[in-house]
């Protein structure tokens, strides 16, 4: 059964609900009722183009604001954030931004759920340093972790400071 995470303004609204794997799947219903499940490679590409206009330090260190309050439920104060965050955006930026960083929220509560997952949340955060403060292209962020060990990504994580 589907669990609304946020309506967006753009009348969307952001989803969990059953996946090939779980109950923690993230899906983007659009107002027709149609849905999609983004992947990683998407909202990376675009949150890394929204950074191009502001700077990548602004849209990671509003990501990190995110990260740090995100827990396995979901939570208003997130939720509210998530809006003031997206209103230090230009107008013609602030969809794009309140979806992804909803998307994003939603994923790391999946993530934080997920039976038997060690690396949790730091798996989202791991991408976004790649892509926004090391210049790592998308696709590569996207599916670097891909056939790695735990320890592996979690001794790269540490170094990184997370």
């Amino acid at each position: 059964m589907s669990r609304l995470i946020k309506k967006l303004r753009n009348n969307r609204c952001v989803v969990f609900d059953t996946g090939r794997f779980d109950d923690w799947c993230v899906y983007v219903v659009e107002s027709d009722g149609t849905r999609n499940a983004p992947h990683d490679e998407t909202y990376f590409s675009d949150l890394f183009e929204i950074s191009k206009k502001y700077s990548t330090d602004k849209v990671y260190n509003d990501f990190v604001l995110i990260y740090n309050i995100t827990i396995k439920e979901i939570i208003d104060e997130a939720l509210l954030l998530i809006d003031n965050i997206t209103a230090t955006y230009n107008r013609e930026d602030q969809t794009i931004v309140e979806q992804w960083f909803t998307v994003i929220y939603a994923g790391m509560i999946a993530e934080e759920n997920k039976e038997n997952a060690i690396l949790k949340k730091r798996i989202k955060r791991l991408g976004m340093h790649q892509v926004l403060k090391l210049g790592m292209p998308v696709k590569n962020a996207a599916k670097f972790s891909y056939g790695k060990k735990w320890r592996e990504l979690d001794s790269i994580m540490k170094t990184l400071g997370f």
